[in-house]
């Protein structure tokens, strides 16, 4: 995916990146839940079938609470709700909504809950506006897609300079990695020197190589080529509806979307990125520096693709297949082309989040029933990402969304406090089995313990694993020019870098993801990377737990993972005398206890 966001990396605080995911394409059961144990039942808003006091731009009018469900659909997105999902969800048909709602809270500090009018951070979804600014520009004669970027923005040097505006809209141009780290200053100058910089992965045109830079390029070329520059033209000619509202705004910065904002929980707790930074803001520009309400970006959604938005020859080049994956997925500026395996027809989609601020957002678009369905959230539980995955053929065909798959068995107290205890493997690694309200967690330490907790799932070979833990490894080594940087923001932290261990690979929010412990003069850090196709930085986020899987007793015996997504590693823990026994697709593994 994406998920493609990266942020600055404190040993004190969470770190993470807004830009990280995108759409894999991978079917539903392929993705794995997200390292969290499912917490208490979070109450969905109420929905009234009958309400058709909606406002313009796809809002219900009405109280805080105010949604527009059909009840059938309300309870069944309820479900999931009950599940550990927290966002909002909107549907639309032929442009009228179907279903507007909201579950769970929005911001925990304050007990508030979400509402229609929650405003979410759109992550990666905001490449979708970029790409429309830029057609937009091109319907008016400002550019072409043919163009070459040095022709366009002045001060361009260097590689990215031949780049053209269209291998830059389907990434296909050879930039790499960011220009700078999210959240903090970055100057349209320092945007510009930055690129001038970058070491392209591969000639322009030839492959394929997902890039926040190349957006950020794309932002600059607006605002050289518009007349009111990047935002301004976003503002005023990309983001208004056809009905006379606008859909959303920025999430950091003027003009910012209005409403209340969601606060984001990740791994480590609350997200500090709420809408107030400063900037200046060029390092997310173009690539994910959005924020919208979901009823908002459907309507959006539904606006560019019945032509609402552009002229009818750019409407159709978004909906068209630009670059051929070749699995399944093509290229659209700013969209993933998915073929009938994930969703059941054809569908464009994308979605977009990240660990610095705890949300996510994913929107399809159905054309051949013109059916747009947004979903965000603002916790790590259940992603609304995954929850696409799940109900997303549902909700885009106005079936019923399937119920989430949770335990049968009812949960004893006593007997998850009689298996509780320090495990050890043959080889030394260490499980720790706490019994919690909702389960026993089980958290691993030592390679060995991650493998055997997390068997390969997802689509994910083993080769696969090893694979990317060797790029993690020739990242920490310094071999390429983002690994120097990586490399360079570490020291900054901890001092001289001394020892890197390898805590193990899982399969993760749909991605590989590899923990590493790294030491240093002043201290030491564990964090984990995620790497694209071509081994640049996808995602990282420090310090970051072990993986950790929340496990609950089945109907047919032994302990399995919470997994209401149904892509949670597939694995079994049984417990004997004394012993804690995995078996997954790789076989079995057992651990003895060790005496306290």
């Amino acid at each position: 995916m994406e998920r493609r966001e990266r942020s600055e990396r404190r040993a004190s605080r969470q770190v993470g990146n807004d830009r990280r995911r995108r759409w894999t394409g991978v079917t539903a059961t392929a993705t794995a839940g997200v390292l969290a144990a499912v917490g208490a039942a979070l109450a969905g808003c109420s929905a009234t079938a009958d309400s058709d006091d909606t406002a313009a731009g796809g809002q219900p009018a009405g109280g805080p609470n105010a949604a527009s469900c059909p009840p059938a659909l309300d309870a069944a997105l309820g479900a999931w709700a009950d599940a550990g999902f927290s966002g909002g969800v909107a549907v639309l048909d032929g442009g009228t909504p179907e279903c507007l709602s909201a579950y769970g809270t929005a911001d925990r500090e304050r007990d508030q809950p979400v509402t229609v009018d929650t405003v979410f951070a759109l992550g990666s979804v905001s490449k979708a506006f970029t790409a429309a600014a830029v057609l937009d520009l091109a319907d008016a004669g400002a550019l072409a897609l043919d163009d070459q970027a040095g022709a366009l923005l002045p001060g361009l040097e260097g590689p990215a300079a031949a780049v053209t505006v269209e291998q830059l809209l389907l990434h296909t141009g050879g930039l790499t990695g960011h220009v700078g780290e999210d959240h903090r200053p970055l100057t349209r100058a320092e945007a510009i020197a930055a690129l001038n910089a970058a070491e392209p992965a591969f000639p322009p045109g030839t492959d394929f190589r997902y890039s926040d830079a190349s957006y950020t390029l794309l932002a600059l070329i607006v605002d050289e080529r518009s007349e009111r520059g990047h935002r301004a033209h976003l503002a005023e000619e990309i983001l208004p509806l056809p009905d006379g509202t606008v859909a959303g705004g920025f999430w950091d910065g003027e003009p910012a979307a209005p409403g209340p904002r969601a606060v984001g929980h990740g791994e480590n707790g609350p997200s500090e990125q709420r809408g107030d930074f400063a900037g200046p803001h060029w390092a997310l520009a173009g690539t994910g520096d959005l924020a919208a309400t979901t009823g908002q970006l459907a309507a959006w959604t539904d606006a560019l693709f019945t032509g609402e938005l552009l002229s009818p020859e750019s409407t159709e080049r978004v909906a068209t297949p630009g670059f051929d994956h070749g699995d399944g997925r093509a290229e659209s500026p700013g969209w993933v082309v998915l073929d009938a395996e994930v969703f059941g027809a054809p569908v464009l989609a994308v979605a977009g989040g990240g660990s610095a601020t705890g949300q996510d957002v994913a929107v399809a678009w159905l054309p051949e029933r013109e059916r747009a369905v947004a979903i965000a959230s603002n916790t790590q539980e259940i992603t609304a990402e995954e929850l696409l995955r799940a109900v997303g053929e549902a909700l885009l065909t106005g079936g019923t969304p399937p119920a989430p798959e949770l335990p049968a068995a009812e949960v004893d107290p006593a007997e998850l406090a009689a298996v509780a205890g320090r495990y050890r493997l043959p080889d030394g690694g260490t499980f720790e089995v706490e019994a919690g309200e909702n389960g026993l967690e089980v958290t691993p330490f030592g390679a060995d313990a991650v493998a055997a907790l997390h068997p390969p799932g997802g689509g994910f070979t083993a080769d696969d694993l090893a694979a990317h833990e060797r790029g993690v490894a020739g990242l920490l080594a310094g071999e390429t020019p983002e690994g120097r940087e990586e490399l360079g923001l570490l020291e900054a932290e901890l001092g001289s870098i001394g020892d890197v261990t390898f805590e193990g690979t899982v399969v993760a929010g749909g991605e590989v993801r590899t923990y590493v412990t790294v030491g240093g003069g002043d201290a030491t850090l564990t964090l984990w990377y995620a790497l694209d196709e071509g081994g640049a930085v996808a995602g990282a986020e420090g310090p970051a737990s072990p993986p950790s899987l929340t496990l609950l007793p089945s109907t047919d015996g032994g302990y399995r993972p919470v997994d209401p997504a149904g892509g949670a590693p597939e694995v079994t823990a049984t417990f004997g005398d004394g012993t804690l026994v995995l078996e997954g697709p790789g076989g079995a593994f057992t651990a003895t206890a060790v005496p306290n």
